[in-house]
């Protein structure tokens, strides 16, 4: 539950300072790394913080884990069927010291599952956990059956079926709970999990790919002297930073070009991250391939975003050892162990984006808390099941202005899509920075900012909701939802 003292987090610990180091017009603008990240207790780059170091994890001991493949139980008629089960189980964030997790298939880090386009994907959850559950398909474009409706949940010893046509490009998606008023806890406990989606046009790119394609998911926690999430607690609490669910872990790579996938599964929480002067070359956002490559110094992304970068190690000799930062500290390190072929390129063009539709429709949003800082609003109204906010014509296209309007908590919020990508038109009146390119779904919003986005709502009709997707914050009722319309 958010209340005064965590809000009051941001604007005594360092929160707004820190958070205004993610904002992409101050990156645009050279500003350096701020000392603290948004929430609060972030420590100088490159240092080991204290409360890393409280629960007795040394960085760079463990390998860094990647996801395991999930293989289809059937494939039949065109479709690919899995079975999930989501299910308590242990995991050890402090070496010998296993703790229960909330999981999909046993897993801290979920199962990956590796769709293709134009191929159908189903997908039953079975729930064996205490509590309800759902399922939502972050960035798929999917019927409002298989979305993951917050109020569509799997009940106690339940199942449900997602079915998911795939007809959207090849992307970094991730599935993570969405079940209203328990999104966050569940989410911070363990039910997230990467979903890729390859199509043939990418793979013609010749881009890093097989072992050499790698899915990064980073997040943060708080973690007690017994080794356990702590849950209740406070965003400025959560020093501890998670790669593929490990404490700053190494991860052995070869003298060859690398394709990473970088996911952001933080219940409040933005990164910016640099490479020990190593240059990423930024090929996707969250709805897949940018038109060209991008090389980046630093890259910010929040709660929920993805990013794809594409990394060479080719010139580096063997016993290199590179460190992925954040301004809190180390996360993940590479280490250059072997040589290995690779054919592999980054092409200057990748694939360009489709042309903007003429929008016929203007609508406002705005996000902020309410005066108690208990309540998240979304155009002045907290989530409520039985009201439509928009109505949607199926088809349209349209632009979306949505401002933080929270100048007085000083809160920063993101704003996620359901259904569709978006592309960002502008910020604050300005050009769209390089954290902002690409197809989206989501974004971070400073407080006093506003951005407009544009989308065109195409075969799916239904109610669909959109929300911050600081899932602390649309836990407690910063959602909405439209409903597309024939």
């Amino acid at each position: 539950m958010l209340n005064r003292r965590k809000m009051l987090g941001w604007m005594t610990a360092g929160g707004v300072a820190g958070g205004a180091a993610l904002l992409p017009s101050a990156l645009a603008a050279g500003a350096a790394p701020a000392e603290a990240d948004h929430t609060g207790h972030g420590a100088a780059a490159g240092s080991e913080p204290a409360a890393r170091r409280s629960f007795g994890v040394s960085q760079f001991t463990q390998v860094m884990p990647v996801p395991q493949t999930l293989t289809p139980v059937r494939r039949a008629d065109g479709t690919e069927t899995y079975r999930i089960p989501i299910k308590t189980a242990n995991f050890a964030f402090t070496p010998g010291k296993p703790t229960p997790v909330r999981t999909f298939g046993g897993q801290f880090l979920g199962p990956l599952i590796r769709a293709k386009t134009g191929t159908p994907v189903e997908i039953t959850f079975c729930n064996e956990l205490s509590l309800a559950s759902n399922v939502h398909l972050h960035g798929g474009h999917n019927p409002q059956v298989s979305d993951g409706y917050p109020m569509d949940l799997i009940q106690p010893g339940q199942s449900r079926t997602y079915r998911y046509p795939n007809q959207q490009q090849g992307a970094t998606l991730w599935y993570h709970d969405h079940s209203h008023g328990t999104e966050a806890e569940n989410v911070y406990k363990g039910l997230h999990g990467f979903y890729i989606l390859d199509d043939d046009a990418e793979k013609s790119l010749n881009l890093p790919s097989g072992q050499y394609d790698v899915p990064i998911m980073l997040r943060d926690a708080q973690i007690d002297a017994n080794g356990g999430l702590v849950w209740p607690n406070f965003a400025p609490d959560r020093t501890t930073v998670l790669t593929n669910g490990v404490v700053a872990p190494y991860f052995p790579v070869a003298a060859r070009k690398y394709r990473f996938r970088l996911l952001n599964t933080g219940n409040e929480r933005g990164f910016r991250l640099t490479l020990g002067g190593l240059a990423m070359t930024q090929i996707g956002s969250d709805g897949g391939l940018l038109p060209a490559p991008v090389t980046r110094s630093d890259i910010t992304f929040t709660s929920g975003e993805r990013v794809d970068i594409v990394v060479d190690f080719s010139n580096q000799p063997i016993g290199s050892k590179f460190v992925l930062s954040d301004v809190s500290g180390p996360v993940l390190r590479f280490d250059v162990t072997r040589t290995a072929s690779d054919t592999s390129r980054v092409p200057a063009t990748l694939r360009p984006l489709a042309a903007l539709g003429t929008a016929t429709v203007q609508r406002h949003v705005t996000m902020k808390f309410d005066d108690s800082g208990n309540v998240g609003l979304v155009n002045d109204l907290a989530f409520d099941v039985n009201r439509v906010d928009f109505q949607v014509k199926r088809g349209a296209t349209e632009i979306w202005t949505v401002t933080n309007t929270d100048t007085v908590w000083g809160a920063p919020h993101t704003f996620h899509l359901h259904l569709e990508q978006f592309r960002v038109l502008d910020r604050n009146g300005a050009a769209p920075g390089p954290d902002d390119a690409g197809r989206k779904d989501t974004v971070l919003i400073m407080p006093g900012e506003s951005i407009r986005v544009q989308t065109t709502f195409t075969e799916y009709t239904g109610k669909y909701v959109y929300h911050c997707h600081f899932l602390d914050h649309s836990a407690i009722g910063m959602m909405a939802q439209m409903e597309i319309i024939p």
